[in-house]
């Protein structure tokens, strides 16, 4: 997808401000802290097509609305993902601003989750009418 240079403009000014972790961090933060949350970020029609098999819901759309009632502990570690990476360094930027401490945006996104560097083919699950990923990478 090609974005709009002021769309880009936003994410390049947030993004200094975010911490990013790649796929493989993401994995190693979610298998050592339990209380660690993946968050999708997308549309719903994005999450209804497949999401990563541990993450929760929040659009982008509603998530300043709803992040405090979903997540009322600002010390939780939450762990962002949109399609590549872009939105989610937004919403990353924002729940900041609301003042969680342990906020990071997946690198890549969705896309990045599905096809880890070194994978040659995705890591898909089925789970109701669209595919969603096997946190383990088995």
């Amino acid at each position: 997808m090609q974005h709009s240079p002021g769309f880009l403009k936003l994410v390049n000014e947030a993004r200094p401000y975010v911490k990013e972790i790649t796929v493989d961090q993401a994995r190693e933060r979610l298998a050592s802290n339990q209380e660690a949350v993946l968050l999708d970020v997308r549309e719903d029609s994005e999450w209804e097509m497949g999401h990563a098999s541990q993450a929760l819901h929040l659009g982008k759309g509603v998530l300043e609305r709803d992040l405090e009632q979903m997540f009322p502990d600002p010390n939780r570690e939450i762990i962002m993902y949109c399609g590549g990476g872009y939105r989610s360094v937004l919403t990353a930027a924002v729940a900041q601003k609301m003042g969680y401490r342990q906020i990071y945006s997946l690198i890549g996104g969705y896309r990045a989750w599905l096809h880890p560097t070194g994978q040659s083919t995705p890591l898909l699950r089925t789970l109701g009418p669209g595919p969603s990923d096997d946190l383990s990478g088995s």
